[in-house]
C-alpha cells in the first residue's frame, strides 16, 4: 500500500490554493519524494512549505544550476559598485583569457554565454570540477567551441568558473567569499557556496532519476555521441564521464561551492536571496537597484541554444525565466533552474520571489515540470493579494 506524504509548513493569507496544489502535486508523486516550495512578496515570506519523510525546512539540497543566480547576484553587485564594467573586454581583467581568439570577447558577452568555451577538449577531473580556479586556468587556453559571440550555449558547468575568475583579478577575492560576506551572511541564507563541515549533516543526498516516460523521452532526444556540444558541457566526453546527479553528493563539491552547480541549498535560502535581491528585507535595503535588476535579465542571447538543443533566453549570468520558462510572469523576471529540478525567480513587477527544491532529479537540464503550475498558481494568488 502507497505511504501517503505528508505537507507541512505555512501559507499566508489569501495563498491556501498554493499549499492545495503543492499537496495535490505531492499525493500524486512516489512514496520517496521530498521537496520545499518557499515564496516572499515584497520581502515578506508568504510560502513555506515542505514534504517528505525526514525532510523539513531547514534540509539542504544541491540545487545544481540554481547556483548561478547567487553567482551572479556578486557579479550584479560589483558591476552597480563600479568595480567591473560589462562592456569591458574580459582581458581587462584576465589578460591570459586571450589566448585561441578570445580576446575581444566582453564581459556582457561572457555572462550571456556566448563565449563558446563549454568545456575543454579533454574534460575536467572532479578535483578540477570542485575548484573553479583550477577549471579557470584550464578554460583560459582553450579554443572556443565556436567563434564567440556569433551564437550561445549553456556554459553548464563552466560560467561560474569564467565570472568566478574576473571576481578574483578585479577584487583579489573569490567569487565565494564575496558572496559569503555581502549577501549570505548579512541576511542569514540557507544557500551556501561551500557548506561548512558542521552543516555537512543536514544535506539530503540527490536521488537517482527516476524519469517519467515523457521525461525519458526527453532524455533519449538529447544527443548521446561523446564529442558532441551537449556532452562536452557536462563533462560527458572524458574517460571517467561526470554522474551530474551525484555532483552534489560528493563532499569535495559541497565543500569548495564551485559557482556554476555547487550550491547547497533550502527553498527559504533561495527565495530569500531574491527577495534581498529586489525588496526591503527585514529593514534592508534591496541589494540591487531597479536599473540594475533590469540590466541582468533583460534577455541578451534568446533562440537556439546550441548545447540545450532547444529554444532559451539567457539575461547576464541568469535565465529570462518569463521567456524560457513561465510566459505569464513579468518581463524581466530574473532567475535560474537547475537541473535536479530546482527553480528560483525574481517578478520585481509583483515583487513575488519563489523558490523550489527537490531530492530526486526530475528533468533533464531544466527545472522539474511541476514547476510551471506551482508558479502559476502563486503568481495568480500574489496577483490577488
Amino acid at each position: 500500500m502507497r505511504q501517503e506524504i505528508s505537507v507541512h509548513g505555512t501559507v499566508a493569507e489569501g495563498f491556501e490554493a498554493v499549499r492545495e496544489e503543492f499537496a495535490a502535486f505531492v499525493a500524486s508523486e512516489q512514496s520517496d519524494y521530498e521537496g520545499q516550495l518557499c515564496a516572499y512578496v515584497h520581502g515578506r515570506r508568504v510560502v513555506d512549505l515542505w514534504a517528505g519523510e525526514g525532510a523539513d525546512a531547514d534540509s539542504l539540497y544541491g540545487v545544481f544550476s540554481s547556483t548561478k543566480g547567487a553567482a551572479h547576484l556578486v557579479v550584479a553587485l560589483l558591476v552597480q559598485d563600479g568595480t567591473l564594467e560589462l562592456d569591458r573586454k574580459v582581458t581587462y581583467y584576465w589578460p591570459e583569457f586571450a589566448a585561441e581568439g578570445k580576446g575581444a570577447l566582453t564581459l556582457r558577452d561572457l555572462l550571456a554565454h556566448r563565449a563558446g568555451l563549454i568545456g575543454t577538449d579533454t574534460g575536467f577531473t572532479l578535483a578540477e570540477l570542485a575548484d573553479d580556479r583550477a577549471m579557470a586556468e584550464r578554460l583560459a587556453d582553450q579554443r572556443p567551441f565556436w567563434r564567440p559571440g556569433t551564437a550561445f550555449g549553456c556554459h553548464a558547468l563552466v560560467l561560474g568558473a569564467l565570472t568566478g575568475e574576473v571576481v578574483r583579478r578585479a577584487t583579489g577575492r573569490t567569487l565565494q567569499e564575496v558572496y559569503e560576506e555581502r549577501i549570505r551572511a548579512p541576511y542569514g541564507l540557507d544557500l551556501h557556496l561551500g557548506l561548512p563541515a558542521r552543516s555537512d549533516h543536514r544535506y539530503r543526498g540527490v536521488r537517482p532519476m527516476r524519469p517519467t516516460p515523457v521525461q525519458r523521452a526527453a532524455l533519449d532526444a538529447l544527443p548521446s555521441g561523446p564529442h558532441t556540444l551537449t556532452s562536452i558541457a557536462l563533462n560527458g566526453h572524458t574517460a571517467d564521464p561526470t554522474d551530474l546527479a551525484n555532483l552534489p553528493n560528493e563532499p569535495l563539491i559541497r565543500a569548495k561551492g564551485p559557482a556554476s552547480f555547487g550550491a547547497v541549498a533550502s527553498a527559504r535560502g533561495l527565495a530569500g536571496m531574491y527577495a534581498a535581491m529586489i525588496s526591503e528585507v527585514d529593514g534592508q535595503a534591496p541589494l540591487l537597484k531597479q536599473d540594475t535588476v533590469a540590466e541582468f535579465g533583460q534577455p541578451h542571447s534568446v533562440g537556439y541554444d546550441l548545447v540545450a538543443r532547444a529554444h532559451r533566453s539567457y539575461g547576464l549570468g541568469f535565465q529570462a525565466t518569463s521567456d524560457t520558462w513561465y510566459p505569464f510572469l513579468g518581463a524581466g523576471t530574473i532567475g535560474h533552474s537547475g537541473a535536479s529540478g530546482s527553480q528560483s525567480f525574481a517578478d520585481p513587477h509583483t515583487g513575488l520571489t519563489y523558490a523550489y527544491t527537490r531530492r530526486t532529479c526530475a528533468h533533464p537540464l531544466g527545472p522539474a515540470p511541476e514547476n510551471a503550475r506551482l508558479a502559476e498558481v502563486l503568481h495568480k494568488a500574489t496577483l490577488a493579494s
